[in-house]
C-alpha cells in the first residue's frame, strides 16, 4: 500500500459517515457538509506541513468541481487545472479527475484527460465506501498521480515549465 508518511497524512484527513450520492437530496446535503470540512481539514494540514498543492471548488449543487493543482519539480512550480464530476452512483464510484492540458501525453490517462486510478486506487476507494471522501480521492489519488507522471513528462520533454517557455 502506501508509504509512512502517505498512511499519516491520510489518518488525519476525517472520514465521511453519509453514504448518499447527488440523487439522495436531503442526504446529499449531509455528505456534501461532510465533504467540505474534510477537504478543509486536508488542506488545513498540508499548508501547516508546507504542502499545499490544490484548490478545489464545486458548483452550487456539489455535483461538479474544478480547480487547479501544482506541483513543485527542481524548485519550478508546474499549476494544471483540473475538474470532475460526482458520479450518479457516488460513493460507490470513485469521481475521475481529469487534467485537460495533459490530455495526450501520457498513457496513464484516458480520453478527456482523465487520468488512470484503475489499478492502485479503485480498489482502495471500494474497501473503504463511505468512509473515503473528495479529500481522500486527492491525497492518494491525484497527489501520487501527479508525483509520478509530471516529473516523467518533464524529464522526457512533453511538458516544460511556463517561463522556460515564454521567456
Amino acid at each position: 500500500m502506501a508509504d509512512e508518511a502517505t498512511r499519516r497524512v491520510v489518518s488525519e484527513i476525517p472520514v465521511l459517515k453519509t453514504n448518499a450520492g447527488p440523487r439522495d437530496r436531503e442526504l446529499w446535503v449531509q455528505r456534501l457538509k461532510e465533504e467540505y470540512q474534510s477537504l478543509i481539514r486536508y488542506v488545513e494540514n498540508n499548508k501547516n506541513s508546507d504542502n499545499d498543492w490544490f484548490r478545489l471548488e464545486s458548483n452550487k449543487e456539489g455535483t461538479r468541481w474544478f480547480g487547479k493543482c501544482w506541483y513543485i519539480h527542481d524548485l519550478l512550480k508546474y499549476e494544471f487545472d483540473i475538474e470532475f464530476d460526482i458520479p450518479i452512483t457516488y460513493p460507490t464510484t470513485a469521481p475521475e479527475i481529469a487534467v485537460p492540458e495533459l490530455d495526450g501525453k501520457t498513457a496513464k490517462m484516458y480520453r478527456g484527460g482523465k487520468i488512470c486510478l484503475t489499478d492502485h486506487f479503485k480498489p482502495l476507494w471500494a474497501r473503504n465506501v463511505p468512509k473515503f471522501g473528495l479529500a481522500h480521492l486527492m491525497a492518494l489519488g491525484l497527489g501520487p498521480w501527479l508525483a509520478v507522471e509530471v516529473p516523467d513528462l518533464i524529464q522526457k520533454g512533453v511538458i516544460q515549465h511556463k517561463e522556460k517557455c515564454n521567456p
